[in-house]
C-alpha cells in the first residue's frame, strides 16, 4: 500500500470512529414516559453494552428529523414515533428498513407490532378521566361525558380532530365497530363535527400530555381526554383519585424507528431488541402504565397471570380479567384500535374542517 493510500485509510478510520464516539441517541416525548425509558431501557442496556445512551426530548414533529437525514449527518438514532406518523416516515425515507429476522422477539409480540420501518415500543391509550372526588355519579360512557346537565361542569378534549371525531361518533350512539367506516364518508364526518360542537361551549382544549390530571386535580374540568399513563402516575405522585374509564378507549401503539443514515444501525437494532425483550417490557410497565407489546410481560404484569397453582385457575378467561395496562386482554377488548392509516389517508382534510369548526 503507497504511504499516500495509508494517510487516507487512517483518516477514513478515524472518520468512522468520530462518527460513532458519541452515544446511542434516542428522541422521545420525555416526561413520565421518557423518565419510565431511562429506569427500564437506557440504564440497563448502557450497564450490560458498557455504552452511553442519550435521550433527547422532541414533540413529535419529524420536520428536524426531516432535515438531519437530509443533510446526512442525523444527530439521533432512534425515535419514538406514533403510528400515524411511522408509515408516512417510512415512505419519505426518513426511517431504516427493520430486517424482522433480526428481531429476537417478534414471533411474541402484539399483531402490527413490527412494520417495514418500525418496532412496536409500547402500548397507551386516549382514555376518559375524572376526578371521583368531584363528580357524586361515575361516568361510563361517552354519552357520559356529552351529558352536561346530569354531570355539570368543563371537560378536556385534546386539540385536534384525532381521537376526538371517533369519541363523538360513539357518544352520538355509534358502536366502535362501525367509527372507521362512518368516518370514511363526508357524512359521518359531518355528524361528528356536529356532535362536537354541541359540546363547544363546555370544552377546554389541551396540547400537552401533562395538562388533563392538573386540569382535573385543579377542578378546571370534571372530565378529560387523557393519556392513561399520565393519569396513573398523577394518582402515583398524590394528584387525587382520578380514575378511568376504559370504555371505548383508543388504544395505539408507539414505535422504535432507526434513523436513516445513523452511523449506528447495529447498535441501535440491539437496543430495540432489548427494550421489547420481556424483562424490559415489564420493568418499563412497572415505572409507568403503559401496555408491553411483548405478550409475556403482558402476562406477568398483573399477579393474578402468574403461573396458575390448579388445572381450575388456568382456566380463567384473561379477557375478563381487570387490569391499569391498555394493552391487558381486558382492556383492550373493550377498545377501539386507533387506525393510522385512516389518518394518514383522510387527517388533512379533516383537521381542516376542525379548525374550520373550532378556530
Amino acid at each position: 500500500m503507497q504511504m499516500h493510500e495509508i494517510v487516507a485509510a487512517c483518516a477514513a478510520a478515524v472518520a468512522v470512529a468520530g462518527a460513532t464516539a458519541r452515544p446511542l441517541t434516542i428522541a422521545n416525548f420525555g416526561g413520565a414516559n421518557g423518565r419510565a425509558q431511562v429506569v427500564a431501557f437506557q440504564q440497563p442496556f448502557e450497564r450490560g453494552k458498557s455504552t452511553a445512551v442519550a435521550a433527547v426530548e422532541y414533540t413529535g414533529d419529524l420536520a428536524q428529523l426531516r432535515q438531519m437525514v437530509k443533510d446526512g449527518h442525523p444527530a439521533w438514532d432512534i425515535v419514538e414515533v406514533e403510528s400515524a406518523d411511522l408509515g408516512p416516515g417510512c415512505d419519505a425515507g426518513l426511517f431504516e428498513r427493520i430486517d424482522r429476522s433480526k428481531l429476537a422477539h417478534a414471533g411474541l409480540m402484539l399483531p402490527g407490532a413490527v412494520q417495514d420501518c418500525g418496532v412496536g415500543a409500547f402500548v397507551w391509550s386516549t382514555v376518559m378521566a375524572y376526578d371521583a372526588a368531584r363528580l357524586k355519579d361515575a361516568p361510563r360512557t361517552w354519552a357520559d361525558f356529552w351529558d352536561v346537565g346530569r354531570f355539570p361542569g368543563k371537560r378536556g378534549l385534546r386539540k385536534g380532530a384525532r381521537y376526538n371525531l371517533e369519541f363523538a361518533l360513539m357518544a352520538d350512539g355509534v358502536s366502535r365497530a362501525d367509527v372507521y367506516r362512518l368516518l370514511s364518508t363526508d357524512a359521518g364526518v359531518a355528524r361528528a363535527l356536529r356532535k362536537l360542537e354541541a359540546l363547544k361551549p363546555h370544552i377546554v382544549w389541551w396540547e400537552s400530555g401533562a395538562q388533563p390530571p392538573k386540569m382535573l386535580a385543579a377542578g378546571e374540568v370534571v372530565m378529560s381526554t387523557a393519556f392513561n399513563g399520565r393519569i396513573a402516575a398523577a394518582n402515583r405522585e398524590g394528584a387525587g383519585k382520578l380514575e378511568i374509564v376504559w370504555a371505548d378507549a383508543i388504544y395505539e401503539l408507539d414505535y422504535w424507528a432507526i434513523v436513516k443514515g445513523s452511523p449506528q444501525r447495529d447498535l441501535a437494532l440491539g437496543y430495540i431488541n432489548f427494550a421489547t425483550s420481556e424483562d424490559a417490557q415489564l420493568a418499563f410497565s412497572r415505572e409507568i402504565t403503559y401496555g408491553p407489546t411483548n405478550f409475556n410481560a403482558i402476562l406477568r404484569y398483573d399477579s393474578i397471570r402468574k403461573p396458575a397453582a390448579s388445572a381450575h385457575h388456568a382456566l380463567i378467561d384473561l379477557s375478563m380479567v381487570g387490569s391499569e395496562l391498555p394493552s391487558a386482554p381486558a382492556n383492550m377488548r373493550k377498545s377501539l384500535a386507533f387506525d393510522p392509516g385512516f389518518w394518514t389517508r383522510n387527517g388533512a382534510a379533516i383537521e381542516k374542517r376542525f379548525s374550520e369548526a373550532f378556530r
